[in-house]
């Protein structure tokens, strides 16, 4: 017996997904509840679990699709009669179709177009309206709307409109044959939407100081690879930083902050969101209580946050309570920045390349030492320069005053 396999609702407010991958060709026998596709969200990556038991037939969603909640995205071929049909298996589809079917919006599918199908029209100046969609119930696709673009067809939708009001309508990109379009979805499109927010709702401010980790530098060369052998990882440099911030958020709390719109709501755990990049993307996952974790403890939590994106194993868990951000832009040679507040929280530091310069020290003697930007960007509802200045001030001194004894 033929039956679909659906796109299931994976997580609260969740309305659709991206196939990144299928783990499934046609004709390979799966159980019940094998993962068969990996779907990327604006939430989180998962996997979609077959539904049943038996060998796929037909794959719908192609790698890279972005498809609703509810829609089907592959066949499979099964043994068991409507009897044999688990409750929930059969209730779970009859009720999503029912759904569909109950909706006033859902009576005409070409109305429900997806963002990544209006952003495409809107961009290209092109009447959703005049387009026949191939998708289910005559939705719209992506795919339509790029075969009206490849026939050159950008008829808009207000042609009886003045030519006054044309003219003081931005004009639209042109697409050459030669252009790429890709798809914004998962990530990217938290990572856009979160940035907008966070530019649009909270004035920022920026300050930086330089600082001299010369006695940082010089005690890693000595002890990486002791380090190494006693933990089985690499030491690197956001440790030390990472013990400095905390140091400087516990005395300065202020920073440690959220705008609450008649309030301002000041946190008491330190819960340190680290910037990772990997090809694709930007992650931001979070050291719960950092302040209780010496540098070694640390360094740990970093590095197995680091493989744990890297391997695209993080969790929801893994990304949510920050409320400080840290970025490592010197890892791309970044020597200053100005970065964009993780909102909601009130302010998030650089830490630039640590690069050799001269430098004039305190008896006018010019030495070589080892120097690093820390830039900070702050929400002005929350916070001001001299609060600010006091916590760089105190992350500096932390820094430049290191000693192995918090190791």
């Amino acid at each position: 017996m033929k039956k679909e396999i659906i796109m299931p609702q994976l997580g609260e407010s969740v309305t659709e997904g991206t196939i990144t991958q299928w783990l499934v060709n046609p004709g390979d026998n799966v159980n019940k509840y094998d993962p068969i596709a990996e779907v990327d969200t604006d939430k989180v990556n998962a996997e979609v679990p077959s539904s049943y038991t038996g060998t796929i037939r037909d794959i719908i969603a192609r790698e890279n699709q972005t498809v609703q909640v509810g829609d089907v995205v592959a066949y499979i071929e099964t043994e068991a009669s409507p009897e044999d049909e688990t409750p929930s298996d059969h209730d779970a589809q009859r009720k999503t179709q029912a759904e569909k079917q109950e909706k006033p919006e859902a009576q005409s599918q070409k109305k429900r177009y997806s963002p990544a199908v209006l952003s495409l029209a809107q961009n290209h100046n092109i009447d959703l309206e005049i387009i026949e969609g191939s998708g289910r119930g005559g939705r719209i696709t992506r795919k339509d709307v790029e075969k009206k673009l490849e026939a050159g067809e950008k008829a808009t939708a207000n042609t009886n409109e003045p030519q006054q009001e044309e003219q003081i309508t931005a004009p639209s990109e042109t697409t050459a044959s030669s252009d790429e379009i890709i798809p914004v979805t998962g990530v990217r499109k938290a990572i856009a939407a979160n940035m907008s927010q966070s530019k649009q709702e909270i004035p920022h401010a920026w300050t930086m100081v330089e600082v001299d980790v010369t006695n940082i530098v010089r005690y890693r060369e000595k002890e990486k690879e002791t380090f190494r052998h006693q933990e089985g990882i690499p030491l690197t440099f956001m440790p030390f930083f990472m013990q400095a911030v905390t140091a400087g958020l516990k005395k300065y709390p202020e920073l440690n902050a959220t705008w609450q719109g008649d309030h301002i709501l000041r946190k008491k755990e330190i819960n340190l969101s680290m910037a990772v990049a990997t090809e694709e993307a930007l992650y931001v996952p979070v050291i719960a209580n950092a302040d209780e974790k010496n540098m070694r403890g640390m360094a740990r939590s970093l590095h197995t946050l680091a493989e744990k994106t890297r391997n695209g194993q993080l969790t929801g868990d893994d990304m949510r309570g920050g409320t400080f951000t840290l970025n490592n832009t010197g890892a791309f040679g970044s020597v200053q920045s100005m970065p964009i507040i993780n909102h909601p929280q009130a302010a998030i530091l650089s830490v630039e390349s640590i690069v050799k310069r001269p430098v004039v020290k305190e008896d006018d003697m010019i030495a070589v030492r080892h120097m690093v930007n820390l830039c900070l960007s702050l929400d002005h509802r929350v916070l001001d320069g001299l609060i600010c200045g006091r916590f760089l001030a105190y992350v500096k001194e932390q820094l430049e005053q290191f000693n192995s004894e918090g190791m």
